[in-house]
This record gives C-alpha cells, sequence and structure tokens, in this order.
C-alpha cells in the first residue's frame, strides 16, 4: 500500500515537473465537454417535445399511415427508455445506444416528413407548417451543437494521449471519451439509386432504304 502510494506520488511530482503537464487543461476541457453536451441533449429535447403535437397534426390528415405514425411514437419512447446520466458520456456502449436511438428518431421523422409530402392539405394547414419550420431549426441546432461536442472531445481526447499529459491522465484515471460518428455508415457508403421512372423500349431503328435498281 505505501508502496503503491509512493510510486504515485512519484510519478505525479514527476509529472507534474514535465513543462505543460495538462492537468489544468484537462479540467477546462472536461467542463467544455460537459457544457457542449447539456447542449446537445437540449437540442434533442426540444425535438422530442416537438413530435406529439406533429403526429397529432399528421394524424388528423392521414389518420391511415398507422404504420409511420406508430414508427415515429415508438422511436421517441426508444429514446426515452435511455437513462441521461453524466456517466454515459463516458461510457462508449451507453454511448452508443443513445446514439443508435437518436438515429432511429431522426428515420422515423424523415418518413413522417415523406409521407406528408402526399396531402396537399396537410402540407397547407398552417400549424403543421409551424411545426415543420421549428423541426428544421431543431435539426440545424442539433447538428450545431453535435459539431461543437465533437471538436471539444476531439480536443480532450489529444490531450489525454499526447505525451507528456498522457502520464497525468493515468495517474488521475482520466481516459478518452466516446464521441459522435456518422449513423448507418453501411447505407451512406452505398451510392444513391437513380430511377427515371419505368424505361420505354427504344424505338426500333428505321429500314435502311432499298437500293435504287441498276441501269
Amino acid at each position: 500500500m505505501i508502496r503503491n502510494l509512493l510510486i504515485k506520488l512519484f510519478i505525479i511530482s514527476s509529472t507534474l515537473g514535465l513543462t505543460g503537464c495538462g492537468y489544468n487543461t484537462m479540467q477546462a476541457q472536461d467542463e467544455g465537454i460537459k457544457a457542449a453536451w447539456s447542449e446537445v441533449l437540449n437540442q434533442y429535447q426540444r425535438r422530442a417535445d416537438l413530435i406529439p403535437n406533429l403526429v397529432n397534426t399528421v394524424k388528423g390528415y392521414a389518420a391511415h399511415e398507422k404504420e409511420v405514425l406508430l414508427g415515429v411514437t415508438e422511436a421517441r419512447a426508444s429514446v426515452g427508455r435511455i437513462a441521461v446520466t453524466p456517466e454515459l458520456i463516458n461510457d462508449p456502449e451507453a454511448f452508443a445506444k443513445f446514439q443508435a436511438a437518436q438515429g432511429q428518431l431522426t428515420s422515423a421523422l424523415s418518413r413522417l416528413l415523406l409521407v406528408a409530402e402526399n396531402y396537399p392539405n396537410l402540407k397547407a394547414d398552417a400549424s403543421f407548417r409551424d411545426l415543420q419550420a421549428q423541426l428544421e431549426g431543431t435539426e440545424n441546432r442539433i447538428t450545431v451543437a453535435r459539431n461543437r461536442y465533437i471538436k471539444t472531445v476531439q480536443d480532450f481526447n489529444t490531450t489525454v494521449r499526447q505525451f507528456p499529459s498522457n502520464l497525468t491522465a493515468m495517474v488521475f484515471g482520466m481516459k478518452v471519451k466516446p464521441n459522435f460518428s456518422v449513423e448507418n455508415e453501411a447505407v451512406i457508403a452505398q451510392p444513391p439509386a437513380v430511377d427515371f421512372g419505368t424505361a420505354q423500349p427504344a424505338p426500333a431503328p428505321a429500314a435502311a432504304p432499298a437500293p435504287a435498281p441498276g441501269y
């Protein structure tokens, strides 16, 4: 016990003796991550709060689109079942589940808005237009918040892994944090399908004129 303590004290004193031990930098970056994460959650919650009114508005014009409406409702419920604790951003597995749930909700909302394109009366409804505008604005805010979080985590992880600050990180138990990645990478990597409708058979080439009879 005493030996281990002496070893830790030696490492700490040696690390602190190096220029730029990184401890204060990591503390500041960690606080930045917490602030950026709070903003991400704030924008995701803003989106979740819009969904019930959006679903009810669409249901008023397209009640038979049950599969799409149910998909959005279930995706929102799945997000709500994930416990968002401060430890989540330090747990890669929990973070991945959170990201997957939000990605599913994004896809479900995209399908809902695509369905709405088939109902002119719904698209003309003032409430729907307002909700759609709010949702689009929120999606933009989510993108900005996520990008800020990604950059903040990248800076922290770089500090944790670089020498000599990695020694400080090791002593104080600071580890790299999971970060957002592109959802459905395999799908995004596929080239988009281009469909110009049912292809019509090309007309048969006209027959060549018969040669004139010789004289």
